[in-house]
């Protein structure tokens, strides 16, 4: 059986770097920290008090009243990156075969607002506690792609996957795989997660997984620098539109770049700590590089999990070494954690734009926040530190690892 090609045909974002494509890229190869104070509750009480907020984000400036009360703000975030996608696509959706047409979404967590606030308004109710008969319609994680295929009425492949922070890259993965096999032509797929509310920041906190730098909240997140402690939380959504080649060549569709590979991989270590050898990112990166028929000195930038934790990066750049051995000395690397924060579920997307984008603009997008060598990394290592860089951009790799051991990384090419 000939698999089939697939290519990026649309993009959308809603990012603590901009509400739109153009602004997230802009920001990110400039740069800009999205962190800040903490607005949308009161962090007193919590060890960290900021975080990466969207900024002058309103539902209402996309959906009517009704609309909002029957959404958690990830459903939201996900259905208008999905606009802006498809919007970017320029699909005719009365022209498309819409049995063949399909959404794969991400989230780790879902509706986490919504839980939180029906089980306090239940618990702390004066009188007839009951719960809101949209509480688990809101909650749960598919809803999102449920959302998105009812908008389009798209009949094609329709599910969420849950993989912790790996799960937009796993919804890519899925997406791509039924492309490849002829089972759809158009795939809507990225993530989307809401998590910077009270539950979140303080299960994080309990895990001691997050940044408390709240002296410098535009610093904390600092990958690969010496004195790192954490991540910094973030929230929003990222979509692409994945199309078969030859339908998207037939429509006259413009093609920001071909994702080529799909690698999975499991480190079976521990429930949040990564393979101090970095196994499970060794192993998935060989996966992807399989899967997408290359060689690893055809890849020129690697966006990294990179998410500014004492163990994470170390096990990170361990692995990049063993697969690329010297080439590795002729890559970028760059965590765009350090701007946008760790969306968790939506990681992988907005993560996976960003490689696109590089691809695109042949410029890649920096790790800012470089303030001290950590003696662990190789000095020759190029990660990008404090400033973007142009080279030549071919071939870009994302890695996407999530807890329980997830790990996730996609190859995306210039289009030929």
């Amino acid at each position: 059986m000939q698999l089939k090609r697939v290519v990026v045909t649309g993009l959308g974002a809603l990012t603590p770097l901009g509400n739109n494509l153009n602004d997230y890229w802009n920001n990110l190869i400039n740069g800009v920290s999205g962190a800040g104070p903490i607005t949308r509750f009161d962090p007193t009480n919590f060890k960290t008090k900021f975080a990466c907020e969207l900024k002058d984000y309103n539902p209402l400036d996309y959906f009517d009243r009704k609309e909002v009360r029957k959404m958690d703000p990830f459903t939201q975030y996900a259905m208008i990156t999905s606009t802006q996608a498809i919007e970017d696509s320029g699909l005719d959706l009365d022209a498309i075969d819409k049995l063949k047409a399909g959404v794969i979404w991400g989230s780790g967590i879902g509706g986490l607002k919504t839980f939180q606030d029906e089980v306090e308004n239940f618990t702390t109710g004066e009188r007839n506690p009951r719960f809101n008969p949209f509480f688990i319609p809101k909650m749960i994680s598919d809803i999102s792609a449920g959302m998105i295929s009812m908008k389009y009425g798209f009949h094609g492949p329709n599910f969420v996957t849950v993989s912790a922070c790996a799960s937009a890259t796993n919804a890519m993965i899925d997406a791509m795989t039924y492309i490849k096999l002829g089972k759809a032509k158009v795939m809507i797929t990225g993530g989307s997660e809401a998590s910077v509310v009270e539950a979140g920041m303080g299960g994080f906190n309990a895990m001691r997984a997050l940044s408390e730098r709240n002296d410098s909240p535009q610093t904390a997140s600092r990958p690969f620098d010496k004195d790192r402690d954490g991540f910094v939380l973030g929230e929003g959504s990222g979509a692409l539109i994945l199309e078969e080649y030859e339908h998207a060549k037939a429509r006259g569709a413009k093609i920001y770049a071909e994702l080529v590979g799909g690698g999975m991989s499991a480190d079976a270590h521990h429930i949040t700590a990564p393979h101090p050898e970095g196994l499970g990112a060794y192993n998935v990166m060989l996966n992807v590089l399989e899967d997408a028929q290359m060689k690893p000195e055809e890849i020129d930038y690697i966006n990294v999990h990179g998410t500014s934790t004492p163990l994470g990066d170390v096990s990170e750049v361990i692995a990049i070494e063993k697969v690329f051995g010297e080439h590795a000395y002729k890559l970028n690397i760059s965590s765009t954690k350090s701007m946008t924060g760790h969306l968790l579920g939506a990681a992988g997307a907005i993560e996976a734009i960003a490689s696109v984008m590089a691809i695109k603009h042949q410029i890649v997008p920096p790790t800012i926040n470089h303030f001290t060598d950590d003696e662990r990394f190789d000095p020759k290592l190029n990660f990008t530190f404090n400033k973007a860089q142009k080279r030549v951009v071919n071939a870009a790799l994302s890695n996407t690892f999530g807890f329980g051991g997830h790990n996730t990384s996609v190859v995306f090419r210039k289009i030929d």
